[in-house]
C-alpha cells in the first residue's frame, strides 16, 4: 500500500515542487526509505525531516533534493528552510486529521524536493515548501486527482514551466483560417495581422504545403509560437508516413481525404494517435461521409465537412452533422468550410458545426484583422486562461 502525491507552490527562484510517495515501513517504500538512508550520492544526500534538531516529525519523512546541492548557500537552505517546512508540513497534517484513517508509526513518507540554485529569500523558501508539501501530502491521501478531475483539465491546463503553450480544442466552436497561399511574404503578412485569440486556429493549406513543403509549419510557428496548426495534406496513401511526417513537423494536427481507402484512413488516424496530434478528413467529393465514419474501427478527432472552390455556386455542406458525431461515438469535432462568409458563421454553428474554416475572405481582405475580428464576433466565446497553475480544485 503506497499514496502518490505531487505540488507546486509559489513563483521565482524560491518555487518548490514536491513529489512524494507514502507507504508502510514493511513494505516497498519502507525499503526504498532505508535504502535511500543509507546509499549517499555527492550533492543529493538525503535528510530526515525535522522540525527542530532532536525532534523527528511523524510519519518518518526523508527529504530527497532533486537538483545537486554546490553551493554552501544550497546545503544551508536544505538543511534549514526546507527541512524545516517540509517536517512541519507533516506535523501539521497529522494535527489536522490527514492520516487519521493510518497509523503513522507504521508509515514513512520520501519527499523529493526542488530547491533551485538562485533562491536565496528563507522565508519563501520555507513558506514555498511548507505549502507544497501540506497540499501534496493532502493530494496523496485523497487519491488527487481522480479521473474525472483529470480528464476535464487534461486539456485546459498548460504546464507553467514550459514557456509555451500546446492548444488543445475543448472550447468550441473555433475560427480556422486557411492559408491557402503560395507567395511567403503574404503568409507572413496574414500571420502578423491575424489577431491574438485562443479561438483562432491556423491551417498550413494544401498549396502552401504543395510550394514550400512541410517545413512551412516551422516557419509559421516562428511567427505564432502558441497557435494551433493544421497540416492540410490531404492524405491519400501511406497514411501512418505522412501523418508521423506531419507531427515531426510540429504540427497540431493533420488532414487525410475521406476519399482515401479505409486502410489508410485508419493507419493514419492511429499514427496520429500515437503522436498525439489531431485527425482530420476532408470530405471533400464524398458521398455519404457518416458512411465512412461509421466503417472506420478508430475514429478521427475532426470531420471537416467541405464544399470545393470550384463548387462555391452550390448549397453549403453542412450534412447532417449530429449523424456525423454519432457515428463517431458522439466525441468528434466537425468543421464546415468553402466560401464561409460572416452572415452564414451563426447558421454553421446552430447546425453543429464545431470550427468554422475561413480562407480568402480574411487572407485576401485588406484589413486581415479586422475581417478575422467579424468572425471571431459570431462565435461569441470568450479567451482561455490557458496558463493558469491549479493549486487548488
Amino acid at each position: 500500500m503506497y499514496f502518490i502525491g505531487e505540488a507546486l507552490v509559489g513563483d521565482g527562484p524560491e518555487l518548490a515542487h514536491i513529489d512524494l510517495v507514502i507507504g508502510d515501513k514493511e513494505g516497498p517504500v519502507g525499503m526504498a526509505f532505508a535504502n535511500a538512508l543509507s546509499e549517499l550520492s555527492a550533492g543529493h544526500t538525503p535528510l530526515l525531516a525535522v522540525v527542530r534538531p532532536n525532534l523527528l516529525t511523524k510519519p518518518a519523512t526523508l527529504v530527497i533534493p532533486k537538483v545537486t546541492l554546490k553551493k554552501d548557500t544550497q546545503i544551508r537552505e536544505m538543511f534549514g528552510p526546507v527541512q524545516a517546512a517540509v517536517a512541519k508540513a507533516v506535523a501539521d497534517s497529522v494535527e489536522e486529521g490527514i492520516f487519521s484513517s493510518c497509523d503513522v508509526e507504521s508509515l514513512v513518507v520520501l519527499a523529493s524536493v526542488y530547491l533551485g540554485p538562485g533562491a536565496a529569500d528563507y522565508n519563501r523558501i520555507y513558506r514555498y515548501n511548507y505549502g507544497a508539501m501540506k497540499l501534496a501530502l493532502r493530494r496523496a491521501m485523497d487519491g488527487f486527482p481522480d479521473t474525472k478531475t483529470l480528464l476535464f483539465e487534461k486539456d485546459r491546463s498548460t504546464h507553467a514551466v514550459m514557456g509555451f503553450k500546446v492548444q488543445r480544442l475543448w472550447d468550441p466552436p473555433y475560427l480556422q483560417v486557411a492559408l491557402d497561399l503560395v507567395d511567403m511574404n503574404r503568409v507572413a503578412s496574414v500571420l502578423s495581422e491575424l489577431p491574438d485569440n485562443d479561438h483562432l486556429i491556423i491551417e498550413a493549406g494544401t498549396p502552401l504545403i504543395k510550394k514550400f513543403g512541410l517545413d512551412v509549419i516551422s516557419e509559421i510557428r516562428k511567427l505564432r509560437p502558441n497557435a494551433f496548426i493544421i497540416a492540410d495534406m490531404k492524405i491519400l496513401d501511406t497514411g501512418n508516413l505522412e501523418a508521423r511526417m506531419a507531427a515531426d513537423s510540429s504540427a497540431d494536427a493533420v488532414v487525410i481525404s475521406g476519399l482515401a481507402p479505409v486502410s489508410t484512413l485508419e493507419k493514419a488516424i492511429a499514427e496520429a494517435k500515437k503522436t498525439g496530434i489531431y485527425s482530420v478528413i476532408d470530405m471533400l467529393n464524398v458521398a455519404d461521409p457518416v458512411k465512412v465514419i461509421k466503417s472506420l474501427k478508430v475514429k478521427p478527432d475532426i470531420v471537416e465537412l467541405h464544399r470545393a472552390i470550384d463548387a462555391e455556386d452550390t448549397a453549403h455542406a453542412w450534412g447532417d452533422i449530429p449523424a456525423l458525431k454519432k457515428a463517431a461515438g458522439g466525441k468528434l469535432l466537425v468543421a464546415t468550410a468553402g466560401g464561409i462568409r460572416v452572415d452564414v458563421v451563426k447558421a454553421a454553428v446552430k447546425s453543429g458545426a464545431d470550427i468554422i474554416v475561413v480562407g480568402r475572405a480574411i487572407t485576401a481582405s485588406k484589413d486581415v484583422h479586422t475581417a478575422a475580428d467579424l468572425f471571431l464576433e459570431q462565435l461569441n466565446r470568450e479567451e482561455i486562461d490557458q496558463f493558469r497553475v491549479m493549486t487548488d480544485f
